[in-house]
């Protein structure tokens, strides 16, 4: 969370989408999808964009992947799926590749590599956004604190412990800056102490998310044992102490990999971005 796959999407739907015949955003499919109500009202988003028009009215789901599956056929399409976390959202809004046009494209934003694996989903490509280097996350800092592309320069030092501190997360950069803007550089020390101790509540929301969303106890208790305790260790000696507290970590790790919450090195070592420990 808070690596900048939004703001991607969104500058690629915006550069390319005046070359296709029809175009459409769904942003935080995640947060809509609790209700029946508001999924039919994602199909209908899709039609009433590509259509521009709101005369579409659908009954229900089945009957929305129908009426998708018939219109869409129709178009050469940009269709953008922002936060995507089940495979039933995927079914329901672009069942098959049979349902768009020819030379249409679909955009998946997710935090769970796994759905991108499935068989039924079959995407060409993933890309996994690589983390920002030092001068590109000062610089988005300075932008947001400063209102320039480099700091002022009686807080440099001051921006390189936010640097630091942020993990270089393009969300925590962001927030943070716009929180600093408005703090006297005597102010700034005192900040960053407290955020050591108290994360921001926005980027905290944020990054809690995919915490979260792991539906088995045993996957969090993972997550929690290598946050705490084995950080920097084998992934195999990992394992087998887990294993032996009865955890099912064969199973536990690789899903914390593929939901980005923590991550294995070419030496086989556990890593984890450091905004989330």
């Amino acid at each position: 969370g808070g690596m900048g796959k939004t703001t991607i999407a969104k500058a690629i739907y915006n550069q390319i989408g005046s070359k296709f015949e029809g175009k459409s955003f769904l942003l935080n499919i995640r947060e809509f999808w609790e209700t029946d109500t508001n999924q039919v009202s994602l199909q209908q988003q899709v039609l009433c964009d590509v259509y521009k028009t709101t005369s579409f009215k659908i009954r229900d789901i089945e009957s929305g992947k129908n009426m998708l599956k018939q219109r869409l056929a129709q178009k050469r399409v940009l269709f953008v799926l922002d936060d995507v976390n089940e495979l039933d959202q995927l079914k329901a809004l672009c069942g098959s590749r049979e349902w768009f046009g020819s030379g249409s494209r679909i955009i998946i934003t997710t935090r769970d590599r796994h759905l991108l694996s499935l068989r039924s989903c079959r995407v060409d490509r993933v890309y996994e956004i690589e983390e920002m280097d030092v001068s590109e996350s000062l610089e988005l800092f300075s932008w947001h604190a400063f209102k320039q592309p480099s700091p002022i320069e009686d807080y440099a030092t001051h921006s390189s412990d936010v640097i630091a501190y942020s993990g270089r997360l393009p969300l925590a950069l962001e927030v943070l800056g716009s929180y600093l803007s408005d703090c006297e550089i005597t102010e700034w020390h005192k900040v960053l102490e407290k955020l050591k101790c108290i994360p921001h509540d926005q980027v905290q929301k944020k990054l809690r998310v995919s915490f979260d969303g792991l539906k088995d106890v045993t996957e969090q208790q993972i997550f929690l044992d290598i946050a705490c305790f084995f950080i920097g260790m084998d992934r195999n000696d990992v394992t087998q102490i887990l294993n032996a507290c009865g955890f099912f970590a064969d199973i536990g790790i690789k899903v914390l990999v593929e939901r980005s919450l923590i991550t294995v090195d070419n030496k086989n070592k556990l890593r984890m971005h450091d905004g989330l420990k």
